[in-house]
């Protein structure tokens, strides 16, 4: 088969690539989010070395495999945050279904693997589902070894247990001085720079989690300025004026379901039900919304969330792995590259 690897050309391929990705997501994504997306990131990289000669900073490479017709066939993404762990680049490769095992994967992986050398990196990062038997088999030819794995965990929501079936902690937490609200009954950005401190501080307590955290204004749009995010959503438990717990959900209009991006508790609070108690509320609140569903996230040690969800009557779905090759591991392997 005959195709070409050639750069993004925007704003005419967002809407290609969207169903492209769309094969593949857990949620879809439309070409309008793509542009919005766009729009809050840098147009120019910047990159260096830290003292330890990791590779550090920011920048990004988009590249479509197409047919001789045009036709977007595969997408690749190469890319690195300002958090980033040190000397990582991460990707994103995706590959339409009927074109999977003629080239195309491998020629994508090569640009990632050039560009990520060019840079300097020390590996590639990425993730793929762990039913994918075909994707990890070729990325594990390719060097790629599994570090940890992450599950999807699904609440049907006219199954769900309510507040009142279940073991309910807020009237407890009440009493102990805890008050509860949402974003929206104390919007502003006092109240915003609260919760980034609190989810920057237990970001660090995930298990897995090994780069730096966002800025405030970064965090400003990759967690709240996002595409179905809601004030009303961001449930809030705070001591005074100490905040103390968050959950955050976001609805899905295009499926009617709701995606639990966040839930933390400070360290110094938890074991009290705390958590359990805001995630109760956005069952609550997703069943006064109408929506059919809540899914969410969750590494595999972290065992107390994973408990508190099938407490709820969350049903493990498939996950994901995240594999890492480093770059010494690729170039031994880029003899195997060309086939896919």
């Amino acid at each position: 088969m005959s195709f070409q690897l050639r750069g993004l050309r925007l704003p005419d391929d967002y809407a290609a690539v969207a169903e492209l990705l769309n094969e593949h997501l857990a949620e879809p994504t439309s070409a309008e989010r793509l542009e919005a997306d766009d729009k809050k990131l840098y147009e120019v990289g910047h990159t260096w070395k830290n003292e330890q000669g990791l590779l550090m900073g920011y920048d990004r490479s988009r590249c479509v495999a197409v047919t001789e017709e045009d036709d977007i066939i595969g997408f690749v993404w190469p890319w690195r945050a300002p958090w980033t762990e040190p000397g990582y680049v991460c990707l994103n490769l995706v590959v339409s279904r009927p074109y999977k095992g003629r080239g195309v994967g491998a020629a994508l992986l090569r640009h990632a693997y050039e560009w990520g050398r060019s840079l300097g990196a020390s590996a590639l990062l990425t993730e793929v589902w762990d039913d994918d038997e075909d994707s990890l088999r070729f990325a594990v030819r390719r060097g790629f070894l599994v570090e940890r794995q992450s599950f999807q965990s699904l609440l049907t929501l006219r199954d769900a247990v309510t507040v009142d079936d279940a073991c309910n902690p807020h009237e407890a937490l009440r009493a102990g001085g805890l008050r509860f609200f949402s974003l929206a009954d104390e919007p502003g950005e006092e109240t915003e720079r609260r919760l980034y401190e609190l989810s920057t501080a237990t970001m660090r307590d995930i298990p897995g989690f090994l780069g730096d955290v966002p800025d405030f204004t970064q965090w400003k749009k990759w967690y709240l300025h996002v595409d179905g995010f809601t004030p009303e959503l961001v449930l809030i438990a705070a001591d005074g004026d100490r905040f103390v717990g968050l959950a955050n959900v976001i609805h899905i209009a295009a499926t009617n379901g709701m995606y639990h991006e966040y839930t933390c508790v400070d360290r110094e609070y938890r074991g009290r039900g705390i958590a359990l108690a805001l995630k109760q509320q956005t069952i609550r609140n997703g069943k006064s919304r109408g929506a059919d569903y809540i899914r969410t996230d969750n590494d595999s040690l972290n065992e107390p969330m994973l408990g508190i969800n099938r407490k709820l009557g969350y049903v493990p779905l498939r996950g994901n792995y995240r594999i890492i090759a480093t770059m010494e591991k690729l170039e031994e392997a880029m003899g195997g590259l060309e086939e896919d």
